[in-house]
């Protein structure tokens, strides 16, 4: 397939394949580059960074971003001038004086505290309900203009709630960049605190102990089921639980940040394999003794600072695990099954031959495509060309490099705030750095298993053919993969840093996993027997 990779823009733009996946949908398009620079813009501001926002653009389907300067974003700049000069603009210009007062403010006043407090006691109830209340419509018994104004509210619900979404990641991040930031001198690798936060995340953990309960009700029923109905019928205690594990998770978008994901209820399969494979571990121990052997490591008058830094990062995981699916996966999800039905309609008035063509759509289309506008044909278009995109190979970088600003040309408060927010990008994978290649990447969790792996660059095509103890090989995961990842014995990612997803969810679960590992998808046959060693962040080809 032909195609060009111009930079949307002026500087350099990064691929992110960590978070929207390749050919991404018209929707979602749209969807992310408004709300992404818009949740970015405000949280910079409020924390004092001396960026505009982190920029997207889609270019051929694929996901790139840029960090947008303050100052000159519109031209690209060969060279920078003089550090005197730029201490001056950095000291002087009326914006970056408040920035940087604002930075200083943020080091003392540590407001994600109040964010993360404000989650959890009210907040994520209210965009819950919500949520419930959407996901309550009968789609079915919709008039069309309702059906299609009820779409507009879930593309506007998702536009509210991701741009909420990227703003608290300023918050949730925050804390967990400054202990990175300010441990590197301490002696303790960013490997080792990062897994210091285990356990850190409820939310990550609450699905498996949802189903863990309605497996062990199963199992004392001494039945054998094979469907979730089967499941259901044990008991009305059980179907009770499954309606109410459903209710709050069948609408949620497991496999992507894309319409073309599917919700959880949609694959009665993977809950019914969840449940009977639902495992709680307690790993509390474990982790006390790490983080004990960390703050021996750490010199002995910064051993206060770490804890307290400590412990703010560990609540600050919970928001981070708990605001994708709530304000992201669930939304979208949501807006995945109203456009699904306005497919049905399509195909009932002729429009096209198969719904799932609805997800082609445009925003400015919804109002007129139950009426042929844009054609089938267009639509089948899109689709085949969005397919054959997922399958070219992407540049990880765009346009000529940007000059960046030394960090002591700053002031101290914005250079601090500064290094916090870079630190947290490379260990997301975010910064278009590509730090393994072939077989090897970043291991989470420690130890070895062998299994069969289940390759795809779709998740929907690995999970179609996954059993337990498989290890499933994607390109990236989304958190919302914690409802069916208890599955697998172990994961593979070939995108992603320290701080992805996949990483997160593997590190909660317990399960090994090696992310970032560049070659998987290309070198590892889907069903070939595969050595997981995520001590040594590698993983080994058993057979052909």
């Amino acid at each position: 397939m032909d195609v060009r990779w111009d930079a949307p823009g002026p500087g350099q733009w990064a691929v992110d394949r960590s978070h929207i996946p390749s050919g991404a949908t018209p929707l979602v398009q749209d969807l992310v580059s408004r709300s992404m620079p818009a949740g970015m813009r405000r949280v910079f501001a409020e924390l004092g960074a001396p960026i505009d926002t982190l920029d997207v653009r889609f270019v051929n389907g694929q996901f790139y971003s840029r960090i947008r300067p303050l100052l000159g974003a519109d031209r690209t700049p060969t060279r920078l001038p003089p550090a005197f000069v730029l201490k001056a603009v950095m000291r002087l210009h009326p914006e970056m004086r408040r920035r940087n007062r604002a930075a200083g403010a943020v080091l003392v006043d540590e407001p994600w505290k109040r964010v993360i407090h404000d989650w959890q006691h009210g907040e994520k109830q209210r965009i819950a309900a919500e949520n419930l209340a959407i996901q309550s419509v009968p789609l079915g018994e919709l008039a069309d203009e309702d059906l299609v104004a009820h779409v507009h509210r879930c593309i506007a619900h998702c536009s509210t709630n991701w741009e909420l979404h990227f703003w608290l990641h300023g918050y949730d991040v925050g804390p967990i960049g400054r202990l990175l930031y300010e441990a590197r001198d301490w002696g303790v690798p960013a490997a080792v605190l990062l897994s210091l936060l285990e356990g850190a995340s409820p939310s990550t953990t609450e699905p498996a102990i949802a189903l863990a309960r309605i497996r062990e009700a199963v199992e004392a029923s001494g039945r054998t089921p094979h469907t979730l109905d089967d499941i259901r019928a044990v008991s009305p205690e059980v179907d009770a639980m499954v309606t109410e594990y459903l209710d709050r998770r069948g609408a949620v978008l497991f496999s992507r940040y894309d319409i073309d994901g599917v919700t959880l209820a949609e694959r009665p399969d993977l809950v019914v394999a969840s449940i009977m494979n639902a495992e709680v571990r307690d790993n509390a121990a474990a982790v006390a003794a790490r983080i004990a052997d960390a703050r021996h490591t750490v010199p002995a008058p910064h051993r206060a600072q770490f804890d307290e830094l400590l412990a703010q990062a560990r609540d600050a995981m919970d928001l981070r695990d708990d605001n994708g699916p709530i304000t992201a996966e669930w939304p979208l999800g949501l807006m995945r099954l109203a456009v699904l039905e306005l497919g049905r309609r399509m195909v009932r008035r002729g429009v096209v031959g198969d719904h799932l063509l609805a997800l082609e759509i445009e925003p400015t289309e919804v109002d007129t495509v139950l009426s042929g506008r844009p054609s089938g044909d267009v639509l089948q278009a899109r689709a085949e060309r969005r397919q054959a995109l997922k399958r070219v190979l992407t540049p990880s970088l765009l346009g000529p490099p940007e000059p960046t600003p030394p960090p002591d040309v700053l002031p101290a408060d914005m250079a601090r705030l500064t290094g916090m927010v870079q630190i947290v990008m490379q260990h997301m994978g975010m910064d278009g750095e590509a730090r393994s290649s072939g077989m090897a990447g970043v291991g989470i969790g420690g130890g070895a298993i062998t299994g069969r792996a289940r390759v795809a660059t779709s998740p929907e095509e690995a999970l179609d053919l996954l059993e337990p103890g498989d290890i499933l090989v994607v390109a990236g995961t989304t958190p919302a993969y914690n409802l069916v990842l208890s599955i697998a014995g172990g994961v593979v990612t070939a995108e992603g840093g320290s701080m992805s997803h996949a990483a997160v969810i593997a590190r909660e679960l317990g399960i090994p996993a090696v992310v970032g590992a560049r070659a998987a998808l290309t070198d590892i046959p889907d069903g070939a027997m595969v050595r997981l060693d995520a001590d040594a962040g590698v993983i080994e080809l058993l057979n052909g």
